[in-house]
């Protein structure tokens, strides 16, 4: 079993032709269930941020307009992904086992990622890449 957990949250877009990342936060989680608990709430955090109630005060009337309906609905795949039990328990399960995983959503402006890796895995990996790292 995997003790501690990388997680992090980045948005993508394109700026002067190229793809940028920009980090959205980072958590290491004590457990498995911090970790998880984490990636549904940064996820809920994005859906929250991309669609906000119209009606809500702080917004001046008219200053939100709908989006097509052929336009992915990053929001709603986020909302979806926090409300699945089934994958909540499909990215436990790759988690435990120390496999790295990505919930992503993308619309025609921007990517959200949210990845989470085992700490132990990533120590793991290293390891070995120094112990096989030819020599000159």
């Amino acid at each position: 079993m995997h003790d501690e957990f990388l997680c992090h949250v980045t948005g993508y877009g394109i700026c002067d032709g190229r793809r940028i990342g920009v980090p959205l936060g980072t958590y290491r989680a004590p457990t498995l269930a911090l970790a998880l608990w984490w990636l549904r709430d940064r996820a809920s955090w994005i859906a929250d941020r991309l669609d906000p109630q119209p009606e809500a005060e702080h917004f001046p009337a008219g200053a939100l307009a709908p989006v097509a309906g052929t336009v992915l609905d990053v929001p709603a795949v986020m909302r979806a992904w926090c409300a699945d039990l089934y994958q909540q328990d499909l990215a436990a399960d790759e988690l435990a086992a120390g496999r790295l995983v990505r919930i992503a959503a993308s619309d025609d402006t921007a990517e959200y990622e949210l990845l989470a890796e085992s700490v132990d895995a990533v120590r793991m990996h290293r390891m070995a890449s120094a112990l096989f790292t030819p020599v000159a």
